[in-house]
């Protein structure tokens, strides 16, 4: 099994209803689209891959290294997608405190109008706790247990636990088809700082320690999670360029503002809308069509539609919601059996990738975040400060093309 470590900065607050609204808008059509191409199973995959799960918080206008992504994702998805379970075959149960401990219920729920196996379901989901809270003894103590299931009983988990101690949280990410046994490596990703040398008795190599468990209380833990991966999200809250696939960031602002790179079909499709709307689609586009490689910089994915904390801009709500209008509109032309928009928006992530093989970024970073800032008022920004408000002085172009 692999296994993915990252420094997740501990965050409180709540997301404001602006924000959290518009998040499950977008976030239930970007599910439907990805079931609507790919199937239930290429979605529950993507719930259990940490870096993709970062990065769709990101294009969700949240703040982008923190661990408030976690809940505020799994809230709102689970707002919007539970209305329309029937029709899509997902389901999503659990969440913050009081409701993980909802789970049992929720799931003993769907069983009895799916027909799936309402024991063995609640079974997994007490299991998949117990591991990660008790089973790996890392300093995380879980708060958040959201069960993503559908309706053929395959299902993903994504839990949180937090370390009051040092700051951080740690997220812990469950697949079903890559589960051989809850006892023995079961993870298909672990997402959290890493804490040096730690006991894990869900290790392959810890068959023994687990057979004699009663011993080592009396014995130094020899059996210990091995660093794999490591996905490092800084404690800084602005979004540097170290941050950043430059090479990736810069193909997108140019697919989206030199229009000449795009085929003429998906121009005339797309027709009306701005360059900065073309420039949230792309990365929409991308965390719908992308493959795995595609998400190793989740931070990329906030120059979508920036983060309530104004990093890197503010929240530009006006292209937000011109976004999930024209991805609404493609899905359900697409269930109709017209899937022109949709794939109008599938060619926004091939040109990108098409033109990031010979593209070559520049030095443009800081003047590209101080342009959307001065431009934020214009596309109706917000933070959780308040909105955004035009420049004091006439901003300098920049050149985005040479990005």
């Amino acid at each position: 099994m692999s296994r993915s470590y990252t420094d997740l900065p501990l965050h409180y607050g709540q997301v404001p209803a602006w924000l959290y609204n518009r998040m499950s808008a977008l976030g239930v059509a970007i599910v439907e689209a990805i079931i609507m191409d790919y199937g239930k199973s290429a979605l529950l995959q993507r719930m259990s891959d940490p870096f993709w799960f970062q990065s769709l918080g990101c294009v969700l206008g949240m703040d982008w290294h923190s661990s408030g992504i976690t809940t505020s994702v799994m809230g709102a998805l689970k707002r919007s997608v539970n209305k329309r379970s029937q029709e899509l075959g997902i389901y999503i149960c659990g969440g913050k405190g009081r409701f993980s401990r909802e789970t049992p219920a929720e799931l003993m729920k769907i069983a009895e109008a799916t027909g799936l196996n309402g024991d063995l379901l609640v079974r997994s989901s007490k299991l998949s706790a117990k591991v990660d809270n008790t089973a790996i003894q890392d300093g995380f103590q879980l708060y958040l247990h959201s069960f993503i299931l559908s309706d053929e009983g395959e299902w993903a988990v994504v839990q949180q636990g937090m370390n009051d101690a040092t700051g951080t949280a740690r997220r812990y990410h469950w697949h079903s088809p890559a589960i051989q046994s809850f006892v023995e490596e079961p993870h298909s990703f672990i997402y959290g700082p890493n804490q040096g040398l730690i006991l894990n008795i869900t290790d392959k190599q810890a068959d023994v320690t687990r057979s004699s468990v009663l011993q080592l209380a009396k014995e130094d833990p020899s059996h210990l999670l091995p660093e794999i991966k490591k996905l490092v999200m800084p404690g800084h809250h602005d979004v540097r360029a170290e941050d950043i696939d430059l090479k990736r960031l810069g193909s997108v602002l140019a697919v989206a503002h030199e229009r000449e790179l795009l085929d003429m079909e998906s121009l005339l499709l797309l027709e009306g809308l701005g360059p900065r709307t073309l420039q949230s689609l792309v990365l929409v586009s991308e965390v719908i069509h992308g493959t795995p490689s595609r998400f190793k910089d989740p931070a990329r994915f906030s120059f979508a539609h920036g983060g309530k904390d104004g990093h890197p801009f503010p929240v530009p709500t006006k292209v937000y919601d011109e976004t999930i209008q024209t991805l609404e509109h493609a899905v359900n032309r697409a269930k109709l059996g017209n899937a022109d928009k949709n794939e109008a928006i599938k060619n926004l992530h091939k040109a990108a990738q098409r033109l990031e093989k010979d593209f070559q970024p520049n030095n443009n970073f800081e003047q590209l975040i101080e342009h959307e800032r001065n431009k934020s008022w214009k596309y109706g920004g917000r933070t959780v400060f308040g909105k955004a408000k035009p420049p004091k002085e006439k901003p300098k172009g920049v050149q985005l093309r040479l990005f």
